[in-house]
């Protein structure tokens, strides 16, 4: 599930890092304590209306830009998506396994492993 608030707290983070600004700096000329901030950033607080202005703001971005930025990472991330619940899922690969071979009645000097393509055959000489 794409969740919103990631890819916005992922656009403003990249907005604050572009201008070399710390979160201490945006929060407070933001007026936004500085843990809410980061929680705003790393997708786990939803930002209000009121707060997102504030932050763009501090930011001197206009928010219809960073609503652009959020709108084409989302269409990006519905491709993706998509894309990959429409891809076929691969069949398993078949693969011998080596590790060791138990065979009752039969001395181990008589026991010889061949290992074809796709299978171990067990073959007692």
């Amino acid at each position: 599930m794409i969740l919103l608030r990631r890819l916005l707290g992922d656009v403003l983070r990249r907005q604050r890092q572009r201008q070399g600004r710390t979160l201490r700096e945006v929060s407070s000329s933001a007026r936004v304590s500085l843990g809410y901030l980061s929680e705003v950033e790393r997708g786990q607080k939803e930002a209000s209306s009121e707060l997102l202005s504030a932050i763009c703001d501090a930011l001197d971005v206009r928010m219809s830009e960073l609503m652009r930025e959020v709108s084409d990472e989302l269409a990006l991330a519905e491709l993706a998506q998509s894309a990959a619940a429409t891809e076929p899922v691969p069949a398993p690969v078949r693969r011998p396994v080596l590790n060791s071979v138990s065979v009752t009645g039969v001395p181990p000097e008589r026991v010889t492993i061949k290992a074809p393509a796709e299978a171990v055959d067990v073959v007692a000489a």
